[in-house]
């Protein structure tokens, strides 16, 4: 398959296309965003596994839930700002508390609405959700990692939270062959100076300012967090025992997010110096995702500036 390019969502949704053809079972359930969730295909080759709510989240997760308790494999799909947010009650009662694996696609989450501002951006999510037993988290950074998720989150007996963007992103993965596993951080490139940890879409960012700092004899491991929760506790205790310095990159608040699962462990169990790339706490700055990215440093050019500072 061709995914060069396809954005996150696209990746997503095509993939579940191709999965419920097969398997009727699986169900998708959105609220006036067949066009933004890219969901238009599902619809119209598998309207009888397609449930519309119109603009109504709290409807949305509620009936998603009913599906699956009665067996349905279900993913309800919709923008991110407003599933962590309008429908949270349902998706803290009906889903985690009352243990139904639905499957929630955050689509156009962090800060990819852009010039729609606070209103529209979902920065609390990471935070909120890891808090919630039951509820799994995860942020894949391209479209090839997206499809592999899918594929994995079609036969995942617990619920969980995909958070993606809007607009197509550069590849991570060059071909299908990598290993991917659920709860398990991937390494893109191995160092012995300091660690950067990125999660969905800073990712990309992470690895080209790692190359940028290997110019200057700067040899830093690069981590892939596509799942937040259950974090690979393994790979972070590994980087801070090996490498001695952590830096954290996220689309996400600098308080509750890949940061905070960073020093929560590390304190506790492998104190190490750790910088925590985020959004400050202030209302984001309107702008184009990428002008966003430059703003707070979460881009390869702000990353590589935060790390020299760091191990001056």
């Amino acid at each position: 398959m061709e995914i060069k390019s396809v954005p996150c969502r696209q990746s997503f949704t095509d993939t579940l296309v191709e999965l419920a053809k097969e398997d009727k079972n699986i169900v998708a359930v959105t609220t006036d965003a067949r066009g933004s969730v890219t969901l238009t295909k599902f619809f119209k080759e598998l309207p009888e596994q397609a449930v519309e709510c119109g603009i109504a989240e709290q409807d949305a997760v509620g009936i998603a839930a009913g599906l699956a308790q009665s067996g349905k494999n279900t993913f309800v799909c919709g923008p991110a700002c407003f599933y962590v947010a309008r429908s949270l009650e349902q998706v803290k009662v009906d889903v985690a508390y009352s243990q139904n694996p639905v499957k929630i696609l955050g689509v156009s989450g962090g800060v990819a609405y852009g010039a729609l501002g606070a209103t529209h951006h979902s920065l609390h999510d990471i935070a909120v959700l890891r808090t919630f037993p039951g509820m799994n988290v995860f942020l894949p950074c391209d479209a090839r990692q997206t499809r592999k998720l899918v594929q994995k989150l079609v036969k995942f007996p617990e619920a969980g939270y995909v958070r993606v963007g809007r607009n197509a992103v550069p590849d991570v993965y060059e071909n299908d062959d990598f290993e991917f596993e659920l709860g398990k951080a991937t390494m893109l490139q191995d160092g012995k100076d300091l660690t950067i940890i990125g999660c969905g879409e800073t990712v990309y960012h992470c690895w080209e300012a790692a190359k940028q700092l290997a110019k200057q004899g700067i040899r830093a491991r690069v981590l892939d967090m596509h799942t937040l929760k259950p974090a690979d506790e393994e790979a972070i205790l590994k980087a801070a025992r090996e490498t001695g310095r952590i830096v954290t990159v996220e689309e996400h608040s600098r308080y509750g997010g890949l940061g905070g699962i960073v020093t929560e462990l590390t304190a506790e169990k492998c104190p190490v110096p750790v910088r925590i790339l985020g959004i400050p706490d202030e209302n984001v700055v309107h702008g184009k995702p990428l002008e966003i990215f430059h703003h707070y440093h979460l881009d390869a050019e702000g990353i590589v500036a935060e790390v020299l500072d760091f191990l001056k």
